[in-house]
């Protein structure tokens, strides 16, 4: 059965093979191309549930399933901090257990709606381009479960660097366009820079521990945290400067809005269940290092906390249906941080799953409503949608209500269990930061109420009202086609129904069902807090849903009814540098190109044209002309007739005489 966990990754990859090397070269039809895409990415899914079944009849949730392909990287010895010299190798092994078994779950089933959904929207796209396409998108899936399932650092960075490839293919997909060229070197180049701290990470985590093992790393740790004090805080931020990166948290988060270059289905993949959540996991699969490292822990917290309000905040003033959601996603990445930073490490899981369903829905269910009015993004230029969509309304609306924290809807639950559990960090005091942690979980609140104010008013201006935009697009409305409206269906379903696996002792009034924290237990635990009281659990609960509300009450009082958007237009007019702050995202795109983009290139231009051009070409052309001129000169001298070179000599051995007699 160990063959099973490598079909996993096999299945994708030789999808990505086949529609990249013969489909896309030879022209297949799209049918074909589609039928091998969804194979590969379907059969990946068949495998990995199996797989996990397998685990759990043979080896049990409190167990690994640790499988080795081949012996990668061996060599004859390495040395530790200790200056003992220890066997090296990395091999290239996967590891399945409660915590890469709950990702690999949702990636594979996420991602094969995705890929289904993907046929009728790319349905206008040419043969090649549509082999293409689904070239990278299995591709993708094969490098995210290369991450998720790796059992070291080197396998993981692996599948990091995989899916950081993709995301610049699959972003910069429609690469005539200048923009959207370079929105996926913004992605790529933006990534390095976290993916460099990642890598130091992985180097120092050798040097301090002789392995890049997860599971080696983990027993040394629980067996001698006080001997690996002075380290671990290093290792785990040099770590958390590769999430940063990957997950798109402050100051790294600004290539994440212009990933919506790509095709929207490449969103969805990409913002809901795949790449931006790897920084989330590999905190959480790493967390040995992060609990006995409470100076890093606290700064994954504050990093969190601040990017969940900063990118709410900014969600409020835009008007690309796409970039609200990549906003929110930033923010929601932000929760997830902000948990693992509270040593909820369960908690941050938890919302990635549920997050993986209601923003795949949201993501699908505007590529449907962009699908609809022809390419249209601007939701000032929809309206009253509602009717020819009902669909896409209603599981949109559906995982609206997720994402804004409203009880029975998934996102309730996982939200507000990571508010509960910032809550008792700083009630408990956790490694004496408690008041940093009361502080976060107040932004905490006051991101609860951005997030479900801006995404109503995106519901409000999409689907409300009258149509805004031009009346020969409305004539077009159709709702989306079988293919692209099940995967709605479905991922809308799941947006209601997948927060119930993990439901707080609040929630259930003390009964313990938490069943997604007991799965998780094992390798993803909690950090001990201050236990809160049932009824203070509850008074937590009806503040966050309270300002939840309160945010969807404005935003429906703002953008429907007869007055609809007067209110807004009031507020723009009279706070006008506010607005322009929220409306052009802090200027931070624009600070980064003075104080970094800007002299990088004059720093190239000067290295090209002053160093390499002048100085180093310009050397070496200069030898290169005067050793030519001196080789035209001596050329005179070489002429073939002896009584020349006799001449020469004589002249020579004369002016000899003439030297020494003087």
């Amino acid at each position: 059965m160990d063959a099973v966990l490598g079909l996993v990754l096999l299945f994708p990859l030789l999808g990505a093979l086949t529609n990249g090397l013969l489909g896309h070269r030879r022209g297949w039809s799209k049918k074909t191309t589609a039928a091998v895409a969804l194979l590969g990415s379907g059969l990946a899914m068949v495998a990995a549930w199996v797989a996990i079944g397998h685990w759990l009849i043979h080896f049990g949730r409190h167990h690994a399933w640790y499988v080795k392909l081949f012996s990668w990287i061996p060599t004859l010895w390495g040395q530790t901090t200790s200056g003992q010299l220890a066997p090296f190798t990395v091999d290239f092994a996967l590891r399945l257990d409660g915590l890469s078994a709950v990702m690999v779950f949702f990636v594979t089933l996420v991602g094969f709606l995705i890929h289904v959904y993907s046929v009728g929207y790319m349905d206008g796209e040419g043969a090649r381009g549509y082999a293409r396409y689904f070239a990278y998108l299995n591709l993708f899936m094969f490098a995210m479960l290369t991450l998720v399932l790796g059992a070291n650092l080197v396998v993981m960075f692996v599948g990091w660097e995989g899916v950081g490839l993709c995301s610049y293919l699959l972003i910069g997909y429609y690469f005539t366009e200048g923009w959207c060229a370079s929105a996926g070197k913004k992605a790529f180049i933006v990534n390095r820079v976290g993916d460099f701290g990642f890598l130091l990470g992985i180097f120092l985590a050798y040097k301090v521990f002789g392995t890049v093992d997860f599971a080696e790393i983990g027993r040394l740790v629980e067996g001698n945290p006080s001997g690996y004090e002075g380290y671990l805080n290093a290792v785990g931020l040099l770590l958390f400067v590769g999430a940063v990166g990957k997950s798109a948290q402050l100051p790294l988060y600004v290539w994440l809005p212009d990933a919506m270059a790509g095709p929207t289905p490449v969103s969805a993949l990409i913002h809901a269940a795949t790449m931006v959540t790897a920084g989330v996991y590999m905190v959480a699969r790493a967390n040995v290092v992060y609990r006995y490292a409470p100076e890093a822990m606290v700064v994954v917290a504050v990093v969190g906390g601040l990017t969940a309000v900063f990118a709410a905040s900014i969600g409020l003033a835009q008007n690309d249906l796409k970039k609200v959601l990549a906003y929110s996603t930033v923010s929601q990445l932000g929760y997830m941080f902000l948990a693992a930073g509270a040593g909820a490490f369960g908690a941050a899981m938890f919302h990635v799953f549920t997050h993986a369903f209601f923003k795949a829905c949201l993501f699908l269910g505007a590529g449907s409503v962009i699908h609809a009015l022809g390419g249209e993004q601007d939701v000032r230029r929809m309206g009253g949608l509602r009717g020819k969509l009902p669909t896409t309304y209603w599981t949109f609306v559906v995982a609206t209500l997720a994402l804004a924290g409203i009880p029975v809807f998934s996102g309730f639950f996982s939200k507000d269990e990571i508010l509960g559990r910032v809550f008792a960090a700083g009630v408990g005091d956790l490694h004496g930061y408690g008041r940093v942690y009361l502080g976060l979980w107040v932004l905490g609140v006051v991101g609860a109420f951005l997030t479900a104010f801006y995404m109503f008013r995106a519901v409000h201006m999409v689907f409300s009202g009258q149509y805004r935009g031009e009346a020969e697009r409305l004539h077009h409305v159709h709702e989306a086609p079988a293919t692209m409206a099940w995967p709605l269906r479905i991922l809308g379903v799941g947006s209601v129904v997948v927060g119930f696996v993990g439901m707080g002792k609040a929630v259930t009034f003390g009964a313990d069902v938490n069943w997604f924290e007991h799965f998780l237990h094992d390798t993803a635990p909690v950090v001990a807090t201050a236990h809160l009281s049932l009824g203070l659990e509850w008074v937590l609960i009806l503040l966050s849903v309270g300002v939840a509300g309160l945010g969807i009450f404005l935003a429906t009082r703002f953008y429907t009814g007869p007055h609809a958007f007067q209110t807004p237009q009031h507020l723009t007019q009279r706070f006008p540098r506010l607005y322009a702050l929220l409306a052009n995202k802090y200027y931070v795109d624009e600070v980064y190109e003075k104080t970094i983009v800007k002299p990088l290139e004059r720093t190239s231009y000067f290295s090209w044209k002053g160093l390499d051009t002048v100085a180093i070409d310009g050397t070496l052309n200069a030898l290169a002309f005067f050793t030519e001129i001196a080789g035209d000169f001596l050329r005179f001298l070489q002429t073939g007739n002896v009584r020349n070179y006799v001449l020469w000599i004589l002249a020579g051995a004369a002016a000899f005489v003439v030297l020494l007699a003087v």
